[in-house]
């Protein structure tokens, strides 16, 4: 970390000295006004006199005033605050009080405050659904706490190590449903006005006290950043002026960021697990309001299967009394771990089984599997600071992706592809590998008892670990962890056998020697076939720990033999063209390969991205690929379609006839596949034939096939003219809209866009925005810039829309200018939200252009891009990465589609 960072990072931490025990929180929801209302109390202890108090608040929280108590001298009076110091942009509120300095000890310090349900998606904000008459909108409140917006909802001490117990208790309207992360104690009617109870610090005397208040740091505030709360008429029921107030069980040890509430006109699916532990008996609820809890089974179902097996992998009892999730109509992120309460937007958390399709189904699974692994891995035991927060993503990404999924539906072969998902899961994954999963999940459990109710660091994690395991998993994996990137091997065949070395991977090809310091130790995991017996052996113990190092194998040219076996290694491999081109004569026996179907998956993927990179040439790649023509393994097709999508999609540009040649060879890999499996699904199908026919349809209808475009007409015709959509399989839904609509004109535009506004499921809606960024004719696509900013786009699809429009080669160009155009408008609206970083990255991403990435970093020049600075780069780099490659490979690739007689 740079001393710059460090300084920033010290900056933004509240001090050591206070730490905070217990928060007593009530909260009044009014869902007429769209207001809340609060107070609490929160015990602290201060090591030293405190001439002020800190605590984290922000907009659109403000606080009207404190007092300070004492938990250890009951006869003390309580010290109403003398002046109240806001510091907006540090979001920090310092508290003075009456009679002087906080002395060192136990306190407690009482405060009431009040905020808007904003549309921000962050702290505590408002979600909308259809009412159940059909007469307009109606809403409700949920939180989104993470990283750091507790402070929008509750004035406290918001960083991940401050922890401590909550009780909370929301005031609400009778007739909703109110929801905290434990279970209800009580419920008591407090009638109308819904009045806070009173208590003796929070007397009423001590908040018409004469505070000062002062602003430091005033920000302006741009029109249109707040907007007029929705009139009572808002609400779908007709509800009256009563109230009742609903009380939870105080919870462990928690971090403010996983603190979650929401109340609102929720329905529920219910269920229950019983603990393999303990024999306990657990409630499980899925909550969505009336329009989506048919849905919600599939949720429910997969929490209900999960939940014991996490018990017994990580030997710790669920620790709360339920687990609820919320499934939540407007949502930033993809789904939060609230502790108790998981929340999650509805393109993860629904499923239909007539319309939704597999992947759906793929999604709910695992994204559940990755919150529910956070309920142990991240909320019992939680990072210390931000920095570590990738640990906590990389082994809920891990353990929902592969290991869960691997358990409960076996059929569907989740591979991981070590270097498809974020590398620390890719690091964790191929140590789970080189130690067995036995050990590494025991070196997991052993780490989280070690640090139950509190933080740890990355270094505590390989402590349990190399305990489990018996060797020094840190010292192993201080690299792989601790330094950017991971190695590019390179494999040099010599008389005595193989000849490895290890340099940095960049994208670009082109990293510096000051790039290139780095030596990590690679279990090079060397698959070895006898060429007489067949027999293969895996040499599991070679370790490259140097730069370079030999490998004896006697004989090596007449062997059949890869490094990475099973693909699991978090590096790409380099093989000499001659090599590559034996490979790929072995890989092309398909089944009957001595190289297995993640190695095969692995190999494609290798010369696909070291193409692209500069480190070998594209022809090699696509000559690797054609041999594949035989493959019957799905997902080996899934790696080719997503190796030649990279190039299509890179080539956007090039002259027409080297496209449509290009096409010509993706048509040829795939059409044969759709004659075999053709159109229609089956109930008896299994997993590989959906993906694998999808797939195949998808790329020969992209790619112009003329009678599977044929066959998407008549399709889609029924659904225009008589409304009948049971032709549309649901794994089709998003290549036959599109394509429909690409070809296609204003009626077949007007169709899908009827769908986006009325969706059956959220697979509808996701499959009209895509359809609706599809159109090569200029007008429609005009129509759909137009609808992006007319209210009519929820801020959680905004991403979506901007990414499906920089895919369509026609408004590629299109997107970057009306982002450009509308930037201020966007950087409000979206201030704070996990999505800004894409839509920025997503505006300008499929560029490939020197100019354009000029063009990129000059609009950015004189801008703030603090909030944004990674995706930005990512982005760039994603640009530049492109323009490099055409400038290698254009004429590289026209040679070889010449030579294979596609040009």
């Amino acid at each position: 970390m740079s001393t710059a960072t460090q300084s920033q990072q010290d900056d933004a931490r509240l001090s050591t000295d206070v730490v905070p025990s217990h928060y007593d929180l009530t909260i009044r929801t009014d869902l007429d006004t769209l207001t809340f209302t609060g107070t609490g109390e929160i015990t602290f202890t201060t090591t030293k006199p405190l001439a002020h108090l800190t605590l984290h608040a922000a907009a659109p929280l403000e606080l009207d005033a404190a007092v300070l108590g004492s938990t250890q001298v009951k006869t003390e009076s309580s010290r109403p605050a003398k002046h109240l110091r806001v510091l907006e942009k540090k979001e920090r509120v310092e508290i003075s009080f009456e009679g002087g300095e906080v002395p060192a000890g136990t306190h407690k310090v009482g405060l009431r405050w009040k905020g808007t349900l904003d549309d921000s998606m962050l702290g505590y904000y408002k979600s909308s659904f259809p009412k159940k008459d059909g007469s307009g909108k109606a809403f409700y409140g949920l939180t989104q706490f993470e990283p750091c917006q507790a402070r929008r909802a509750f004035p406290g001490f918001d960083e991940p190590s401050m922890k401590a117990t909550y009780s909370v208790s929301l005031i609400s309207r009778v007739g909703t449903v109110s929801l905290a992360n434990t279970e209800v104690v009580s419920t008591k009617h407090l009638g109308p006005g819904g009045t806070f109870p009173r208590t003796d610090l929070l007397a009423d005397n001590f908040f018409t006290a004469d505070t000062d208040k002062e602003v430091v740091g005033k920000t302006v505030k741009t029109e249109g950043e707040t907007k007029p709360t929705e009139p009572a008429s808002a609400q779908s029921g007709d509800f009256k002026d009563d109230w009742e107030i609903t009380s939870f069980a105080k919870t462990p040890k928690v971090s403010s960021y996983l603190v979650a509430w929401a109340n609102g006109e929720f329905e529920h699916v219910e269920s229950s697990f019983t603990s393999p532990l303990s024999g306990r008996k657990v409630p499980l609820r899925v909550y969505a309001t009336h329009d989506h809890i048919a849905q919600a089974g599939l949720t429910l179902e997969t929490t209900a299967k999960i939940l014991p097996i996490y018990e017994e992998i990580f030997d710790i009892e669920y620790p709360l009394a339920k687990l609820d999730t919320l499934v939540a109509s407007d949502f930033d992120a993809g789904a939060m771990e609230n502790w108790g309460l998981i929340t999650g937007r509805t393109s993860y958390y629904l499923w239909d089984a007539k319309n939704s399709g597999l992947q759906a189904k793929k999604g709910v699974v695992t994204v559940q599997s990755h919150e529910v692994a956070h309920q142990w891995f991240g909320n019992i035991t939680t990072m210390e600071w931000w920095d570590n927060l990738w640990l906590n993503e990389s082994f809920a990404t891990l353990m929902g992706e592969v290991v869960i999924p691997d358990r409960i539906e076996p059929t569907w072969k989740q591979i991981f592809d070590a270097l498809t998902y974020s590398k620390g899961a890719s690091c964790l994954k191929m140590l789970s590998n080189f130690v067995g999963e036995d050990k590494f999940l025991k070196g997991v459990s052993i780490y989280l008892k070690r640090h139950l109710y509190a933080n740890a660091r990355t270094e505590d994690l390989m402590k349990g670990i190399s305990e489990a395991a018996g060797i020094d998993a840190g010292g192993m994996m201080k690299n792989w962890l601790g330094q950017t990137g991971f190695p590019l091997i390179s494999v040099e065949e010599t008389s005595k056998g193989l000849k490895v070395r290890q340099n940095r991977f960049l994208s670009t090809g082109d990293a510096k020697p000051e790039e290139d310091k780095t030596i990590w130790q690679v279990p090079l995991q060397l698959l070895v076939v006898d060429t007489k017996t067949g027999d293969k052996k895996v040499h599991s113990d070679i370790v490259l720990t140097e730069r370079e190092m030999t490998i004896d194998l006697p004989e090596v040219e007449g062997k059949t033999y890869k490094l990475n076996a099973e693909t699991c290694g978090v590096y790409r491999t380099l093989y000499s063209v001659e090599r590559l081109s034996k490979i790929g004569e072995e890989a092309g026996k398909a089944s009957k390969s001595a190289f297995s179907l993640n190695d095969r998956m692995g190999l494609v993927q290798d010369a696909s991205v070291l193409a692209s990179s500069g480190y070998a040439r594209t022809s090699g790649a696509l000559e690797l690929v054609s041999k594949l023509k035989g493959e019957t393994e799905n997902l080996v097709w899934q790696e080719i379609g997503g190796a030649l999508g990279s190039i299509s999609s890179t080539w956007w540009e090039q002259p027409k006839e080297v496209r449509d040649a290009f096409n010509k060879f993706r048509r040829d890999l795939f059409k044969p596949v759709v004659d075999r499996l053709g159109f229609e699904y089956a109930d008896s199908d299994d997993v590989d034939t959906v993906e694998l026919r999808t797939l195949a349809i998808a790329t020969a209808a992209v790619t112009g096939d003329e009678a599977t475009l044929a066959e998407y007409k008549r399709r889609f015709g029924l659904f225009v003219d008589k409304d009948d959509d049971s032709q549309i399989p649901g794994d089709l839904k998003d290549s036959i809209y599109a394509q429909s609509v690409r070809f296609g004109g204003a009626t077949e535009y007007e169709k899908v866009l009827d769908v986006y506004r009325n969706p059956k499921t959220p697979a509808h809606r996701t499959s009209a925005i895509m359809a609706l960024c599809a159109p090569e004719d200029e007008a429609l696509l005009d129509r759909t810039f137009g609808l992006l900013l007319s209210g009519e786009v929820k801020n959680q699809d905004m991403g979506s829309f901007i990414a499906s429009l920089g895919r369509n080669r026609v408004s590629k160009r299109k997107t970057w200018e009306w982002f450009k155009a509308n930037y201020d408008e966007l950087m409000v609206r979206f201030k704070g939200n996990f999505s800004v970083g894409n839509i920025i990255k997503y505006s300008f991403f499929s560029l490939s252009s020197t100019s354009d990435a000029k063009d990129v970093e000059a609009f950015f020049a004189d801008k703030d891009t603090t909030a944004f600075g990674q995706p930005l780069s990512q982005g760039l780099d994603s640009v530049r990465s492109k323009a490099a490659w055409l400038e290698r490979d254009a004429g590289d690739v026209e040679a070889w589609l010449k030579t294979k007689q596609f040009l």
